[in-house]
């Protein structure tokens, strides 16, 4: 493959990627995160309009990501390093475009990441391989402690990191709950909303401890999964407990938001393959 059809290839990659965390913002209605009915940023604070932009920012470190790992070949600790460092300079990028995302950028990131360094690999291998790449500690990381961290550390929750090291298993159960509500005949919006909701189910959300603490936590773990019991949200009971839990979420103000990014790397993951012949659309 030439360096041109290679370049290609890493911008589709990170184009789906964008796609993934677009159609996860336009899913409606999510539970306390920023969907269409938040035009106005009203109730959970992030005006979508703004989302969509700043989504778009995440490209160009997303297509450098993909070429940074096609070109090493392997999964390496210098790959790691250099992962670090691009995704620390699109935060940046990103930041100045309006913010938010970081969950998902490193998410989408270490997935795309994966799926230049093994183009055959499908659905869990791709997670696999993502594993791979985070298994290495980080060289050159800041030596200051992020918010998610010195959650993480008081609580004893796995963040972002944790999430990572351990093979993204949020995005592996993601995946299976959507790969399970389609055999099942529901529609693709549902089964989206059935996979976010059995994300957040079990997901030990930074964010969330941040915010309303191991208690917040609970309730919104506790939740997510009154919504799947009662039949998921493809049903009449299922869609009434998801409306009860989504008008809680926004009345406590509290928002799942790491939830949201894994499951952005989910459905990029599901998207696969992408070729720069046929780019994927995931909204």
């Amino acid at each position: 493959m030439s360096r041109r059809e290679d370049d290609r290839e890493d911008q589709t990659l990170a184009r789906a990627a964008v796609a993934a965390l677009t159609g996860q913002l336009e899913l409606a209605p999510k539970p306390g995160l920023p969907d269409p009915r938040d035009l106005g940023a009203r109730a959970t604070r992030r005006d979508l309009c703004s989302l969509r932009w700043s989504a778009k920012a995440l490209a160009p470190g997303l297509a450098a990501m993909a070429a940074a790992a096609r070109r090493t070949g392997e999964p390496t600790p210098g790959l790691r390093a250099e992962l670090g460092a691009i995704g620390r300079s699109t935060e940046h990028s990103v930041g100045l475009a309006g913010g938010g995302h970081r969950g998902a950028l490193w998410a989408l990131g270490f997935l795309v990441a994966a799926a230049a360094l093994e183009p055959r690999a499908r659905g869990t291998e791709v997670v696999a391989t993502a594993k791979r790449i985070t298994a290495h500690a980080e060289r050159g990381a800041p030596l200051r402690a992020s918010r998610g961290s010195t959650v993480s550390a008081k609580f004893g929750a796995a963040g972002a990191r944790g999430e990572a090291r351990a093979g993204f298993p949020h995005v592996r159960r993601g995946l299976e709950a959507l790969h399970t509500a389609r055999r099942a005949g529901t529609a693709e919006p549902w089964a989206r909303l059935d996979a976010l909701l059995t994300i957040m189910s079990t997901l030990s959300d930074t964010e969330l401890l941040y915010t309303a603490g191991p208690h917040g936590l609970r309730h919104v773990q506790a939740g997510a999964r009154g919504v799947l019991d009662a039949g998921g949200t493809a049903v009449p009971a299922g869609r009434e407990a998801l409306r009860a839990f989504d008008d809680d979420l926004r009345t406590r103000a509290w928002s799942p938001r790491g939830s949201g990014g894994l499951l952005a790397g989910a459905l990029f993951v599901d998207s696969l393959p992408v070729t720069a012949a046929s780019p994927a659309y995931v909204a």
